[in-house]
């Protein structure tokens, strides 16, 4: 009967995160702006998975990038969350993008230094990257990293956020992005993997 229970529960969560109407991130079983260390390295190559999620999908990606690749990971987070309600975090997000606002994030990656691929994911806010994005990627010097983006949507494909993340790295090499559709993140395992493979990241 427990077990039962467990697997209604985790069927539950999975279906409030796909439905990305919440603030709480309902998949995520780590704090934010810590390190996650994985247990799985498959390669040499030192990685990290960085991640913005309001919603569950963008982490759903990357929970998968970190399995396959054995890449530690590291949720960013704001200081102040987004309202819970899902219109005023976008009104709230303009605002902050039409400013080109850095809002406070929690914790920072101190061995930065240490990865050689540090896979970035976000999902498309005003065809652009949510503005903590930034804030964490102006706190470090990326050059001569592999930059691996990741971009879910909600209909308006990945936009501008490749674009300004490239400029965001300079002497950074970035890499071919994977983008899906926020209803279909939850399922993208095998355009995960066909994707990591196809960069050579993973055998």
């Amino acid at each position: 009967m427990k077990k039962i229970v467990v697997v209604l529960m985790s069927m539950l969560a999975m279906l409030v995160a796909a439905c990305g109407g919440s603030n709480a991130e309902a998949i995520s079983t780590d704090n934010g702006g810590k390190i996650m260390q994985s247990e799985n390295k498959t390669n040499s190559s030192k990685a990290l998975v960085v991640y913005y999620s309001r919603s569950g999908n963008t982490e759903a990606l990357a929970r998968m990038i970190g399995n396959e690749t054995g890449a530690d990971m590291f949720r960013v987070t704001t200081v102040t969350p987004y309202p819970e309600v899902y219109r005023e975090t976008t009104e709230l997000a303009r605002a902050e993008r039409d400013n080109n606002a850095r809002p406070a994030i929690n914790g920072r990656v101190e061995n930065m230094a240490d990865y050689d691929v540090v896979y970035i994911g976000v999902p498309n806010w005003w065809s652009t990257m949510p503005m903590p994005m930034f804030t964490f990627l102006e706190q470090y010097d990326l050059s001569g990293k592999t930059i691996v983006p990741f971009v879910t949507h909600g209909g308006g494909g990945v936009a501008n956020c490749v674009s300004d993340l490239k400029k965001a790295v300079p002497g950074a090499t970035v890499l071919d992005a994977l983008v899906v559709s926020g209803g279909n993140a939850q399922n993208a395992q095998s355009d995960v993997s066909a994707w990591l493979k196809r960069l050579g990241l993973v055998k």
